[in-house]
């Protein structure tokens, strides 16, 4: 049995990280330097690391290149990096950047063609579909979905949880289980128990923004207390 992951998330914009209630315009709350809290997950040896560029989108932009070239020069773990994707050439950067998979959002939506031509160019190990849930009959056939077009992981990310550290979406987790690539849960963390839920319901990975920067939890707490209860993950 592969190990669970517990994996922090990182919204940036620019250089700046930022957390708060959802996505985009509200998310407005700065928390520092996106590569200062990066390196410090990467002294605490985490599974690895999401970092969304929730700017890139709204102002009609690609990836941060630069900052993706500083992360993986400083990061010894693996980053998977999404924001601003629409074409085969912004995946491509991402990768010659540093990055270890590509986090495709709203082109899963906008442009499902993307997914399927980026699994074939770069291999479906470095693909992952964001998935956006808001209704949890949904998820799974959304999910299943991606991952027929060459999704090779999927991140279910609930927005509308997001940063509000109320739970994680437990329905949808049940509903998109069916799926046969790895799923990853976001939005709604608020501790370990969560992340037990989360991984009791069908998720193979867990991610978390606010509990590690709100709190004193860190990923080290809840690997240990996943360990104490029954599932495998690396100390």
């Amino acid at each position: 049995m592969l190990a669970k992951r517990i994996i922090p998330s990182v919204l940036v914009r620019g250089k700046t990280a930022y957390k708060g209630p959802g996505f985009g315009d509200q998310c407005t709350r700065s928390v520092g330097s996106a590569l200062a809290i990066c390196r410090t997950h990467a002294r605490r040896g985490v599974d690895e690391l999401l970092i969304l560029d929730i700017g890139a989108t709204p102002e009609g932009r690609g990836p941060d290149l630069e900052l993706v070239k500083q992360l993986s020069d400083e990061c010894f773990i693996p980053i998977t990096v999404g924001g601003g994707v629409k074409t085969l050439d912004d995946i491509d950067a991402l990768l010659r950047a540093g990055a270890d998979k590509v986090a495709i959002g709203a082109a899963v939506r906008d442009d499902p063609a993307l997914l399927m031509a980026s699994a074939d160019r770069f291999g479906r190990q470095a693909i992952v579909a964001i998935v956006e849930c808001d209704a949890w009959q949904a998820a799974g056939v959304i999910c299943k979905g991606v991952e027929m077009l060459g999704a090779g992981e999927i991140v279910l990310q609930s927005v509308d949880r997001d940063g509000h550290m109320s739970g994680y979406d437990l329905d949808s987790i049940r509903s998109a289980s069916c799926c046969d690539v790895p799923l990853i849960v976001s939005g709604g963390c608020r501790g370990e128990l969560d992340m037990f839920e989360a991984i009791a319901a069908g998720a193979d990975g867990v991610a978390a923004g606010a509990l590690f920067q709100f709190t004193d939890t860190t990923p080290r707490d809840c690997a240990r207390y996943l360990h104490s209860n029954g599932i495998e993950v690396r100390l």
